[in-house]
């Protein structure tokens, strides 16, 4: 937001029940402050970005893959921020989405960051050339199992994601949230998903949970609507997970 004057951002956490806050690393701080970035502070509110950076544990000198950025790369703009020079972001897109990486090249390249690459991954699965320390992706896990893919595209997409990060490299996925018990039921209709499904499905690729914060969470949304829907859109119910790799 253009008024972002606190120099502190709190993410409340929970892991094993328990709750903790972390605060804004100075480089999240800074990052989300910078004057660049006066066009799209509009959204650092609506998506708590200080508060799912701090509960990320993005820091500076990491190597970041922004999947699927959208065309705007909001995260992405912010990550080359936060890891400064010594760190790298990678804004991947997948094959079966080539055709916006030329669409959106005038969006990255007006980010005018050194330490970015707009990637066009030559499959459906995330690869790197170099070890990653975070991987990143918001409200688009929902889409892999679509189209008839169901869970081994779950599958191998967590398992190449578990190949790519270093040992101890973090996973974080953001998406809206589906009713308890629906599995995948909802991915393809609704745009949501089961966040227990989610857990499950990262968990069998060799992830440990860290834990979630709750900032995106809105009990109001009782997930029976398309996330498109005028009277919910930009307002569903969004869990936020944390993985590790051992």
């Amino acid at each position: 937001m253009k008024a972002f004057s606190s120099l502190i951002a709190v993410a409340l956490v929970t892991s094993g029940g328990i709750a903790s806050a972390q605060t804004a690393s100075p480089a999240v701080t800074k990052a989300l402050a910078n004057p660049a970035r006066a066009d799209q502070q509009v959204d650092d509110a609506k998506r708590k970005a200080a508060e799912v950076l701090a509960f990320s544990g993005v820091k500076p000198g990491d190597t970041v893959i922004d999947f699927l950025p959208g065309a705007r790369y909001y995260w992405t703009r912010i990550f080359t921020e936060i890891v400064g020079p010594k760190g790298h972001v990678d804004a991947m897109w997948p094959a079966a989405m080539s055709a916006r990486v030329d669409k959106t090249r005038p969006d990255f390249t007006a980010i005018g960051a050194t330490n970015a690459t707009l990637v066009a991954s030559p499959t459906n699965l995330p690869t790197s050339t170099r070890p990653v320390d975070l991987f990143w992706t918001v409200q688009n896990y929902h889409d892999i199992p679509n189209n008839g893919a169901g869970e081994p595209a779950l599958r191998a997409f967590d398992a190449a994601v578990f190949k790519l990060l270093k040992k101890g490299g973090t996973y974080v996925v953001i998406d809206h949230a589906d009713a308890p018990g629906t599995g995948l039921a909802g991915t393809e209709k609704r745009h949501r998903i089961d966040p227990a499904a989610v857990k499950t499905q990262v968990e069998a690729a060799g992830f440990r949970f860290v834990g979630q914060s709750r900032v995106l969470a809105n009990p109001a949304d009782d997930h029976s609507k398309v996330v498109f829907d005028p009277s919910i859109r930009g307002k569903t119910d969004q869990f936020v997970y944390k993985f590790r790799k051992p």
